[in-house]
């Protein structure tokens, strides 16, 4: 009942290729009474959500269930909600215009914590009821999953239910317990009941909380038998045995990854001290190269990209990655497809590497030494030694290169005035790296370094989710003070808005008491909180003030070991003591080795039953 006038909107909008769905390999299927539906919400723009894996996985592999349609959405750009709110068009769906509201299951991917404005914006556009407690039979539910879901207690009074772990694991049981559900004349809570059981769903009006008088966490207790104390995380052990779409939707118009990704492997043996993604996602799996080549042909005869990126937290430390990357060439080459490595390592780089995966033509080369000082990637456990990104990089610009991106943090926990001026004295130092090279190589040109710091968020799930966050005058001092060491013209300087990552910090580290100040920040009119045209401070300000909440409460506070945190509820396999242990390895700056070099014990061994990597 909606199309047309959608449609009609579509001329008055900015980019209409993000509305008008259809493209080659998306799927559509009748939606009757007797299936289940699915609307797979990305709280971001169509151009951010295409481009994530996840929604690509689950999308096809849910489709494939004779009983279940599942139908993507995406936060639509100011243009169109104007367009939609003046037309009385509720939200959609991009396959076949049906309210959102009307799905039986609504689910977002929590991927970055400056979404969850636009999480409760896409509620509002719907027609949804915001908290869960509103929320009466014939309403749909309303899930979440993805890395946020390990933290997820802001949204914990918009959200029926989080999924904690692997969704390919977890999503047939889920479904199918709503479909013994529905129809049986039981309550929602009497389904939530149902799925509480399973393992790695969570279920937060089931947990009550309890404060002290200085606003840490007193108690967080389950109130029903069904909720487990803890909620441990879904895994697969095998991962060839994961769910690989054969036919990649193609976009009409240019997304932010307009490419082929190949997932070489989840997980991360490195153990950075800043990096939530590699405790979250461990233990380390990795698919045989003759399943990641079946996969790559499959892609290619599918879709006709052009380039394929071989994905993962750090594409070189895949254990099979030479005898990949020739087969790969095998089929890649002769069609002119470009392979990219994001993800590399400047400890494993090497001269052979960039010359087979610049067969094609050159990609760009992106390094992350993190800190400017080896005794603050020592804190860091970045593993990484000044004289290895100098090798690396020459080697880089003896094969041709003269662009190199260097990726920093500012904010670092023990980082001092010289750590921070140690990341420009390191890009001076690639820049004369490049000057050692023969003329003959360097062929007349230039050379041209960027380096952009973003700003430390202390994240759940680390060994430094106890620190404090920089405040918002130092981490401005600290990039003014770097900026005007920068002379040569050589290095182009990037950094994040302070003001954004306090935030980030916030939402990080938030409990439960967060959700009202989410809904009076959207009703001030924020949303897209990760672009820079939305952004507004003081309205979020101003919903922290009439909420009675004071934001640097989590962002600035130093918290104590024995202090109960918000995400205590998950279990990701990696025991606290584990992190408590490299804090205070951090603190004496002494590294850890790999996974692959020494077990550090951390506890991810759980999944398999004994050592990760024999």
């Amino acid at each position: 009942m909606y199309k047309k006038k959608f449609e009609a909107c579509l001329k008055r909008v900015q980019k209409p290729a993000r509305y008008i769905g259809n493209e080659f390999n998306s799927i559509h299927k009748e939606m009757t009474s007797d299936m289940m539906s699915f609307a797979f919400c990305f709280p971001d723009v169509y151009e951010v959500g295409m481009s994530h894996l996840g929604i690509k996985i689950l999308y096809h592999m849910m489709n494939e269930w004779e009983d279940t349609v599942c139908e993507r959405v995406f936060a639509p750009w100011d243009d169109m909600e104007q367009e939609m709110k003046k037309e009385g068009i509720p939200l959609l769906s991009l396959e076949s215009y049906t309210p959102v509201r009307e799905f039986d299951m609504v689910g977002f991917t929590l991927q970055y914590e400056m979404s969850y404005s636009n999480i409760v914006n896409m509620l509002k556009l719907a027609g949804i009821p915001l908290r869960t407690r509103e929320r009466k039979i014939g309403d749909p539910f309303v899930c979440c999953g993805g890395p946020c879901a390990y933290h997820a207690e802001p949204l914990s009074d918009l959200v029926d239910f989080f999924i904690l772990g692997e969704g390919e694991d977890i999503m047939r049981e889920i479904m199918q317990a709503y479909k013994e559900w529905r129809g049986s004349g039981r309550t929602r809570e009497e389904y939530l009941e149902t799925i509480a059981k399973i393992e790695g769903i969570y279920v937060p009006s089931f947990y009550d909380v309890e404060y002290n008088d200085d606003n840490t966490i007193k108690s967080f207790e389950p109130n029903r038998d069904c909720a487990p104390k803890k909620v441990k995380k879904r895994i697969i052990l095998n991962f060839d045995d994961t769910y690989i779409p054969e036919k990649l939707i193609v976009p009409f118009m240019e997304v932010v990854h307009d490419r082929i990704m190949l997932e070489l492997f989840r997980g991360c043996i490195r153990g950075c001290r800043f990096c939530q993604a590699g405790y979250i996602y461990r233990p380390v799996r990795e698919r045989s190269v003759k399943r990641l080549v079946g996969a790559a042909r499959n892609a290619i005869d599918a879709t006709g990209y052009e380039e394929m990126t071989l994905s993962s937290l750090s594409t070189s430390d895949y254990t099979c990655l030479f005898e990949l990357i020739d087969e790969l060439l095998k089929i890649t080459v002769d069609k002119r497809i470009n392979l990219s490595l994001p993800s590399l390592r400047v400890d494993n780089f090497s001269m052979e590497l960039m010359e087979k995966v610049q067969k094609v033509k050159k990609s760009g080369l992106t390094f992350a030494p993190e800190a400017g000082t080896q005794r603050l990637r020592d804190v860091i456990n970045k593993n990484v030694r000044e004289e290895e990104l100098i090798r690396t990089t020459s080697i880089a610009f003896e094969g041709g290169y003269n662009r190199v991106k260097l990726y920093f943090m500012m904010g670092l926990p023990t980082e001092t005035d010289d750590d921070v001026l140690g990341i420009g004295d390191l890009a001076d130092k690639v820049i004369d790296a490049f000057y050692q090279v023969p003329p003959e190589k360097r062929k007349g040109r230039s050379v041209t370094v960027t380096v952009s710091t973003s700003l430390f968020v202390p994240k759940p799930f680390t060994p430094f989710q106890w620190e404090p966050q920089n405040r918002i005058s130092e981490l401005e001092r600290k990039a003014s003070m770097l900026s005007k060491s920068i002379t040569n013209r050589k290095i182009i300087y990037n950094w994040h808005s302070s003001q954004v990552s306090f935030l980030e910090a916030v939402f990080a580290k938030g409990d439960r008491r967060l959700g009202e100040v989410l809904i009076s920040a959207v009703e001030f009119g924020c949303k897209f909180d990760g672009w820079t045209d939305f952004f507004d401070y003081e309205k979020w300000m101003k919903a922290f003030e009439i909420n009675g909440i004071d934001p640097e409460f989590y962002a600035y506070r130093r918290i104590g070991y024995d202090e109960i945190l918000p995400w205590d509820y998950a279990d990701i396999g990696v025991n606290k003591s584990f992190f408590i242990a490299e804090h205070k390895r951090a603190y004496e700056e002494k590294t850890t080795p790999s996974c692959r070099e020494k077990c550090a014990g951390c506890g991810a061994a759980q999944f398999g039953g004994g050592v990760c990597f024999e």
